[in-house]
C-alpha cells in the first residue's frame, strides 16, 4: 500500500469530477483535520499538473482517496 503525506481520508465518489471541486474537497478535509499548513502547497502542486490524471495522482500523494 502506498503511503500518503497525511492519514486524512477524502470521499471523492459521487463528487463532481471537475478538478477544482476535487481540490475544494481536499482543502476542506485538510482544514477539518488541522492541516491547513498544507493547503497552499497542495493547491499549487495540483494546479501545476499537466493533465487531469496527473492531478489526481498528486491528490493521492497527500490524502487517502475513497
Amino acid at each position: 500500500m502506498a503511503t500518503t503525506k497525511t492519514n486524512i481520508s477524502v470521499q471523492l465518489t459521487g463528487t463532481d469530477g471537475n478538478i477544482f471541486c476535487v481540490i475544494a474537497k481536499v482543502r476542506e478535509a485538510l482544514r477539518r483535520n488541522g492541516r491547513s499548513d498544507l493547503i497552499k502547497e497542495i493547491t499549487d502542486y495540483i494546479t501545476s499538473s499537466s493533465s487531469y490524471e496527473e492531478a489526481l495522482c498528486r491528490v493521492m500523494e497527500y490524502v487517502i482517496v475513497k
